[in-house]
């Protein structure tokens, strides 16, 4: 018998980044932006009590600013009397604060360390989870990051646009990034060592050491508090002063079905004796979710944004228009929650090509796979699906807006 794969111990240390002065925040009586009250409590309060009531955790060490002694002592409260937290001054980068913590872990039996902004704190568990399953596999760096979801573009020094850059295999990373502990210390007093200065994460630190480094899927939420209006905003969704502004938007469309090789749904080609017959690659579900985005900001239909009497249409991938109005939402201030499409029809199946599916609508609208929902089902062969005549699609799509 073939013996089974053996999992590793995560014993995990934890440093907390919290030296930053936060310029970008602007000036506060409450102190550097991660000091700042969200939901009555400052923020590095929210992120430490993730860390100390997740079951991993067995060290943490909160890197704080020398001149920020009593304005943690006070963020912190009775939390340190409840969990093993040890407080050490960083330095004047970050990455000389990150170097600090990793030397005050050092010693204490640790497998792996996750290392985490202070200004994050909508982060949870379950992606703590997700970070701890990779390490306890034997991958030795673990980076959160979310796939790319706006178009880039790269320009000289005065801005003019030079080219656009594909955001194919593009992420956005986040925190906490997670190593097994030796391993990344030793690159750290390498590149200490060397004088090397330059590095923007400690993911590019372990990249440069030679460590490969695994993606992991983050969070939309876990994004990091940088300025002023990102505080206001985190404190108005703990602290419940208005109504969040949720909306959902319904789409449907019908494409029939003629002779061909095969169909395409969600952007997933399948083979088949039939296609469907429409001015673009008629994707009958993109279409439908195209109309429900467009729905929650009162933008029209996808007729409106496409004609189908405009030549430029024919035969287009049916992506174009579903990232279209992703767009759109987004610039109107929208985040998009869920995605859900209903396919009917008789044929072909589509379970298969679910998962796909839904990796698909996770690309095209930047969310997590865990947002994009994908059904089937047959119409009892009644109408003119029953008779494999057509194939529907019903979308539904939640957006919450932001207030101005």
């Amino acid at each position: 018998m073939p013996q089974m794969h053996q999992k590793q111990p995560v014993m995990a240390g934890i440093v907390i980044v919290a030296a930053g002065r936060g310029e970008r925040a602007g000036a506060s009586e409450e102190g550097p932006k991660q000091y700042r009250a969200i939901g009555g409590r400052p923020v590095i309060t929210h992120t430490l009590e993730k860390f100390a009531s997740w079951q991993l955790a067995r060290h943490i060490v909160v890197v704080i600013h020398a001149d920020d002694e009593a304005l943690f002592a006070k963020a912190v409260g009775q939390l340190t009397q409840s969990a093993q937290i040890d407080v050490v001054h960083g330095g004047p980068t970050r990455q000389q604060s990150v170097l600090a913590g990793l030397r005050h872990l050092s010693g204490k039996n640790l497998s792996h360390v996750l290392i985490h902004d202070a200004v994050r704190p909508f982060f949870d568990h379950a992606l703590l989870d997700r970070i701890a399953d990779l390490l306890s596999d034997g991958i030795p760096a673990v980076l959160p990051a979310m796939p790319v979801a706006d178009t880039l573009k790269r320009a000289d020094s005065d801005g003019t646009v030079l080219d656009t850059v594909s955001r194919a295999h593009l992420y956005a990373a986040q925190t906490p990034q997670s190593f097994a502990f030796e391993p990344i210390l030793a690159a750290h007093e390498r590149a200490a060592a060397a004088e090397l200065t330059e590095f923007t994460d400690d993911a590019a630190i372990a990249e440069w050491a030679g460590m490969p480094v695994r993606i992991v899927e983050g969070l939309a939420d876990n994004v990091k508090l940088t300025v002023r209006r990102d505080i206001t905003m985190a404190d108005s969704r703990l602290s419940g002063q208005a109504l969040p502004d949720v909306r959902t938007g319904n789409g449907y469309d019908v494409h029939q079905l003629e002779p061909g090789d095969g169909v395409t749904l969600c952007g997933v080609f399948i083979p088949h004796d039939q296609k469907l017959k429409g001015h673009s690659d008629a994707d009958v579900a993109l279409h439908a979710l195209t109309d429900a985005l467009l729905a929650t900001c009162g933008a029209g239909d996808i007729g409106d944004h496409f004609p189908p009497s405009d030549p430029q249409w024919k035969g287009a991938p049916s992506r174009i228009f579903i990232e279209h109005a992703a767009k759109i939402v987004r610039e109107r201030g929208g985040t998009i929650m869920n995605a859900d499409v209903s396919l009917i029809a008789e044929a072909p199946k589509v379970g298969p090509h679910r998962d796909e599916m839904r990796a698909k609508l996770s690309e095209f609208l930047g969310i997590t796979i865990d947002r994009c929902s994908v059904k089937a089902t047959t119409n009892e062969k009644i109408g003119f699906v029953g008779r494999r005549e057509g194939i529907a699609a019903i979308a539904t799509a939640t957006v919450v807006y932001r207030s101005a």
